[in-house]
């Protein structure tokens, strides 16, 4: 044949129209769905004649059409007509059929008779195939198709196209088994438009079954990447607090690089919430603008006399008008320099805790905004920012807030020389501090300057560091900060004053290892002691303010730091030696820990007399508290750990932790935890608290999850989860009670929320998984080995992101 026959366009979006975009789609969660229920059971099975479907789709345009067949009849260039085992080869694409007949007077074609097409996607059987090629028209009848790069399968009772437009008739779609529809997806018409992106579809319903869930008249939706205007998923949920919950989100697309999503949100006890958020991007940059507005929040009448009598402050009550913004965006500069910045408001101080079901929300007493631009290179990085805090908690006054930051400088440095022998660095930081209560908390401006040189010494199982620094640190305050100090030390008023003094350490450290046996498996035995000596001379800083400095907890990594302070305000003095002894079993097939336990201790040559304030507690010479911490895997299924803090002042623990975890079969996990600590420096009690979360499957499709989370101190359930869930081949369901803490003041909420998952379509209701993943470490597999993620965002910012470019 002269005349090439082209390769229909079958796939014309006929399996990612159904299996993807669909009215509401909206992404829930970033796991893949669990099909291990699904059996084998394939809608169109593989076509034995048809070569690997391998190759890009991109690809086809320049490859040839091979057709071949048993008969051959017809005239080359007029018409012809294959018979017998029919195929057509190109690329990726197959297509078969018993006969095929095409004219080339009119380009046109027949195909008939177990008209069979794959491609590297999806593969389908229909009836009968007719079409023109010059007029690029087409019709298939009878079609019936399975998705092959995903799951999916369903058919169509004709699909007639031409060029890039198409109408499927009597369509239908699921990722349920051909033979076990739990549900489906059918549409009477859809009308395809690939040159707009977009789709239409005509008296949809889904069904559970054969019972109609689900009737939509007519939707639009995108056929592939371009993004549509339209509806999205709706979320339902009921609280105590507010009462029947609707969330129904509305996208926009307003351009290619920005975009809108508008939530109002019924709540029949409170009102109607407006949500919007705009997100944009730029070249290099990108950004995110949250904005939720409550007028005439019901909560904040009905709640006025409670917050009256409680003698709740003016203005720490709820607003009648209520609302938040919130702004995260960064920008690049260019490849070392970024801008960022994490604005956030709130009406009241009520306003998170209104809106919020997390118990991370009991902690939030303030709520940080920054702005500033970062620098990053090979040996520094640097910045210039300004942050200011809002209160979150409406049981405090804003005196808790820290300072503001208004703005900060600094520049940290990095390098070696001298071939290597020596590392020279350096630290300087320059901040101006504010306070939202001025009076009470007057401000001023500080520099802290801090240059070290260190000479590391190493072996293949030794290093010795030593290492020496300067630290400057030098105010400016304001008359008022100046006075309060002055006045509190019974000394005259100083706005102008500084401390300096030299800081020095060694760090050593020998590693020893030895092959042996344990448990009858050949593992590797370490025994790893370290010494860490520092010495600071003692100055006197009551004369400084405090702007940003805090005790550091005591733990492990502060047996080896220079200072137990954070901030600038306070450098410790200090001459004392760490003491401490690692020893590890690692298994030498597998690589992973078997054994891993360490003990450390310090000890003060003399006292240690720097504190926050003139009260603190002097660290008397002598000993300090020995910490020892520890974990073994029992074996595949089992681990076990703690963290225990003997104080030999006291003859008691300071702080004990215990942590366990069981796995069950492939999915079950059962946690439990114990924690304790004490105050060191006046015994008393801080926190004692007892952890117990589980996802036990019953079979492989039920399954209970649950979490019990106590305060033994304050004898107080923190947060109480207990839950079903219930899997499928291409459903599952989730129905979940919580009752948690909802404020400082340990009120309680209650909610109830269920959550039914279409495998491959989507999911309807309140997002339930994320909530399980964070009280249940290991509610999904892959994440037994790490901390669960918050519920909310860092005051700090989000996280980096693969986006910044400069910070990767």
């Amino acid at each position: 044949m002269r005349q090439a026959f082209r390769l229909l366009p079958l796939p014309l979006c006929i399996a990612s129209v159904l299996a993807v975009h669909h009215p509401g789609a909206m992404a829930r969660d970033d796991i893949e769905p669990d099909w291990s229920l699904c059996p084998l059971i394939e809608s169109v099975p593989a076509f034995p004649d048809a070569q690997p479907a391998t190759g890009s789709p991109g690809d086809r345009a320049s490859l040839p059409t091979d057709i071949a067949g048993d008969n051959l009849a017809g005239v080359d260039g007029e018409s012809v007509e294959y018979s017998g085992n029919v195929t057509l080869r190109r690329g990726d694409q197959f297509l078969g059929a018993d006969n095929l007949e095409y004219r080339a007077e009119d380009s046109t074609y027949v195909a008939t008779g177990r008209v069979r097409y794959q491609d590297s996607g999806m593969r389908l059987v229909a009836k009968h195939l007719e079409g023109d090629q010059e007029a690029d028209t087409h019709r298939v009848d009878d079609v019936t198709y399975q998705l092959t790069e995903r799951r999916g399968n369903g058919g169509a009772e004709r699909i007639e196209m031409k060029g890039s437009q198409g109408s499927l008739y009597g369509s239908t779609y699921s990722t349920c088994s051909p033979d076990d529809r739990w549900w489906e997806l059918r549409a009477e018409r859809i009308d395809i438009d690939n040159d707009k992106g977009q789709g239409i579809a005509r008296n949809a319903t889904l069904r559970l079954g054969k019972v109609p869930v689900l009737y939509v008249p007519i939707f639009a939706f995108p056929t592939d990447n371009r993004r549509k205007t339209g509806l999205l998923y709706p979320s339902i949920s009921y609280s105590s607090r507010n009462g029947f919950d609707w969330r129904q989100p509305i996208y926009l697309n307003l351009a290619p690089h920005y975009d809108m999503t508008l939530e109002p949100r019924l709540m029949t006890n409170r009102g109607l919430l407006l949500g919007t958020e705009f997100r944009y991007r730029t070249d290099g940059g990108r950004g995110i603008l949250d904005v939720e507005m409550l007028p005439s929040d019901r909560l904040a009448r009905d709640g006025r006399a409670e917050e009256v009598a409680d003698g709740i402050p003016q203005e720490n009550r709820r607003k009648d008008n209520r609302g938040m913004i919130r702004f995260s965006g960064r920008q690049n500069l260019d490849d070392r320099w970024q801008a960022r910045s994490n604005v956030r408001w709130i009406s009241d101080p009520r306003y998170i805790e209104d809106s919020s079901s997390t118990l991370n929300g009991r902690t939030n007493f303030s709520f940080k905004s920054d702005v500033g631009v970062y620098g990053r290179g090979r040996t520094w990085d640097a910045a210039v920012n300004a942050d200011y805090w809002q209160l979150g908690d409406y049981t405090r006054t804003e005196t808790i807030l820290p300072y503001h930051r208004l703005p900060r400088a600094y520049v940290n440095w990095e390098d070696d020389f001298g071939n290597s022998r020596f590392i020279a660095g350096m630290s300087a930081d320059i901040t101006r501090f504010q306070h939202a209560n001025s009076e009470a908390k007057p401000g001023g401006t500080r520099v802290d300057f801090k240059p070290w040189l260190s000479m590391p010494l190493e072996g293949s199982a030794w290093f010795v560091t030593p290492t020496v620094a300067w630290r400057h640190t030098a105010y400016e305050l304001e008359d008022a900060l100046a006075r309060q100090i002055g006045d509190a030390n019974g000394t005259r008023a100083d706005a102008s004053p500084s401390r300096s003094l030299p800081i020095a350490s060694v760090d050593a450290g020998v590693y020893f290892d030895r092959d042996t046996l344990f448990r009858g498996e050949s593992h590797l035995q370490t025994l790893e002691p370290r010494l860490f000596y520092l010495y600071v001379p003692y100055r006197d800083q009551l004369g400084l303010p405090r702007f940003d400095t805090q005790n550091m907890s005591y733990s492990w990594g502060q047996l080896f730091r220079d200072n137990r302070f954070t901030g600038a305000d306070r450098q410790a003095d200090a001459n004392q030696l760490t003491l401490a002894l690692t020893t590890r079993l690692v298994n030498s097939e597998t690589g992973r820990e078997t054994l891993s336990a360490s003990i450390g201790q310090i000890r003060y040559f003399e006292d240690s007399r720097v504190g926050l304030t003139a009260n603190s507690p002097v660290i008397p010479q002598g000993k300090s508290t020995w910490i020892a911490d520890a974990s073994y895997e029992i074996n595949d299924r089992w681990s076990i750990g703690g963290t225990y803090h003997w104080n030999p002042a006291s003859r008691q623990e300071d702080l004990a932790s215990v942590r366990t975890r069981y796995l069950i079969g492939d999915d079950g996990v059962v946690n439990l935890s114990y924690r304790y600590r004490r105050n060191a420096s006046n015994q008393r009690d801080l926190l004692e608290q007892v952890d117990l979360s589980f996802l036990y499957p019953i079979n492989p499709s039920w399954s209970l999850v649950g979490r019990y989370y106590y305060s033994l101190l304050d004898n107080q359930l923190l947060e109480g989860i207990a839950g079903v869930q219930w899997d499928s081949c291409c459903m599952s369901a989730r129905l979940v009670g919580r009752r948690y803490v909802r404020n400082f003041r340990g009120e309680m909420n209650d909610a109830i929320q269920l959550e039914i998952e279409f495998k491959g379509l989507g999911s309807a209701g309140p997002e339930t998984a994320g909530r399980l993943r964070r009280a249940i470490l290991g509610y999904h597999r892959e994440d037994l080995y790490l901390v669960p993620p918050p519920d909310v965002r860092n005051d700090d910012g989000d996280p980096p992101s693969a986006d910044d470019d400069i910070f990767q």
